[in-house]
């Protein structure tokens, strides 16, 4: 029997619909605290908590959008809805502050943000030391001066950017920033905290078939890559960001879905000598931690990508493996000279990511293997950073991303990596603006010349996003602004 234990309790999954989003399932079961707001992860009022592994410590609750993870991929797991936290006699801290300061006024919203912010509350290391704040009060000013993207933190060290994929239009988000940043400890007697103790339920072999649909959760690679050498047109899911999408809004109902986010093989993490090897199921909230800082080319792309609500699901194998020409992690990719590893029944093979691209949403991925692993290789530029043009700082979609990964020897460039999405049917390689610089002085003409070569790469065009000269006008602004902030660094540290 499928099920899952939501609040406590077991609730079962037969005879639902393959399709089913966590959300609609929750709410057929009178759990109507989440809302469908836009059904594409971009709003938060359908957030709920899941236990999932724990980098700190054995379980981390989890926030997630319900609305986009079919209800099947959770076949044996735990849930947290805002039903679950408390009631109107017992509030948890997060209702009880967000009530008390006013961060609730029509209420559509207030379930997603109380599960998203009850995620933060119970964050292992959180910190309600002043200085620690102060300490990241410093650094966050310091990031704004240098253009980069600061997180901001509270005096009880709540993260921001953990309500970065919630939407409000009542409140003005002050009283709800007021809320977050009075949370205090949780009590020494909160079951939720305590539950972080033990580990999460395991992932458990799945097989729900109704109505010539079928969902199935493999134990093993191996029979993950028997089924899409046998089962052409099966759909692979892990945390569903994009294919979730493709269900409620293009009502796509591709008749085999296979969850592969829990597989060991797709979830190995090493930080090597020569090399950084990341799975292609971990998500990006997942890396972002276990990188610590490490890559710091990524820790500038990861709290631009979407949200920590998006994050929290998201993988990079699933980013890459739609072909999209403005995912986030390509470019940085790109700059980062990183390779894939590809898996199939006739074994595995390494593609470089600059060659693994080859049209508007196409590969060189056959329809047979998926994405085992990414490979960053070691030691990396020195001079690395993330540009992301987009309309809103967070949560959106690029119409401009660049990276670049520089190495500057004795005033002179000696090597330059630079990737760019969103510009070309595909991400690429600048190309001609890497040869513009290599070899020459790293000097305000020399990447004045380089800027007005980079304007000129891709072929950018105009939609409801940009324009095709807006597009072009930004790339070689980029690489004049990651001048001036090297300089900048470099002034400072001097």
């Amino acid at each position: 029997m499928t099920t899952i234990k939501v609040n406590g309790k077991d609730a079962g999954l037969d005879g639902v619909p393959v399709h089913t989003t966590v959300l609609d399932w929750l709410r057929d079961r009178g759990l109507t605290g989440a809302k469908e707001g836009c059904a594409e992860g971009e709003c938060g009022a359908c957030s709920v908590l899941v236990a999932r592994p724990g980098i700190d410590t054995p379980t981390q609750w989890t926030a997630i959008n319900a609305c986009l993870l079919p209800a099947a991929s959770l076949d044996g797991q735990e849930i947290i809805t805002s039903e679950g936290l408390g009631k109107s006699t017992a509030l948890h801290p997060v209702q009880q502050e967000m009530a008390v300061r006013g961060g609730s006024q029509c209420g559509f919203c207030t379930p997603g943000f109380v599960c998203s912010m009850a995620a933060e509350y119970y964050r292992p290391d959180r910190t309600a030391t002043t200085a620690e704040a102060d300490r990241t009060a410093d650094a966050d000013r310091t990031a704004a001066a240098d253009g980069a993207c600061a997180h901001e933190h509270g005096p009880n060290g709540f993260d921001l950017h953990a309500l970065s994929g919630n939407l409000c239009r009542c409140t003005g988000y002050r009283p709800i920033r007021d809320a977050a940043y009075a949370l205090g400890e949780p009590a020494a007697d909160d079951t939720l905290a305590a539950r972080r103790s033990s580990p999460p339920p395991p992932p458990v072999a799945t097989q729900l078939s109704v109505n010539g649909s079928e969902f199935l959760r493999p134990s093993t690679l191996t029979e993950v890559l028997d089924l899409l050498a046998n089962r052409p047109g099966a759909q692979l899911v892990a945390g569903s960001t994009d294919a979730g999408v493709e269900v409620n809004i293009r009502g796509q109902r591709p008749p085999l879905v296979i969850a592969i986010d829990r597989l060991p093989e797709l979830r190995e993490f090493d930080f090597g000598v020569n090399e950084v090897r990341i799975g292609a199921a971990l998500t990006l909230s997942e890396i972002e931690r276990l990188l610590g800082g490490r890559v710091p080319l990524l820790a500038q792309l990861f709290p631009q990508f979407a949200s920590r609500l998006i994050r929290n699901g998201a993988t990079i194998g699933g980013n890459l493996g739609t072909g999209s020409p403005i995912g986030d992690t390509p470019p940085a990719l790109l700059a980062l000279d990183a390779s894939l590893v590809l898996a199939s029944t006739r074994g595995e093979r390494v593609v470089a990511l600059a060659d693994y691209f080859t049209g508007y949403r196409q590969t060189l991925k056959a329809p047979d293997e998926l994405i085992r692993s990414i490979v960053v290789p070691l030691p990396l530029a020195p001079m690395t950073a993330f540009h992301k043009i987009a309309k809103r700082r967070f949560d959106d979609i690029s119409s401009v991303a660049v990276a670049y990964a520089v190495e500057v020897v004795d005033g002179v460039v000696e090597q330059a990596r630079i990737g760019l999405g969103g510009v070309a049917a595909t991400p690429l390689r600048a190309r001609a603006t890497e040869d513009a610089l290599v070899g020459r002085p790293w000097t305000e003409r020399t990447v004045q010349e380089a800027s007005e070569v980079l304007a000129g790469e891709g072929t950018p065009m105009d939609d409801h996003r940009a324009s095709s000269a807006y597009r072009s006008a930004m790339l070689g602004q980029s690489l004049l602004r990651f001048f001036a902030q090297h300089l900048a660094a470099e002034g400072v540290s001097a």
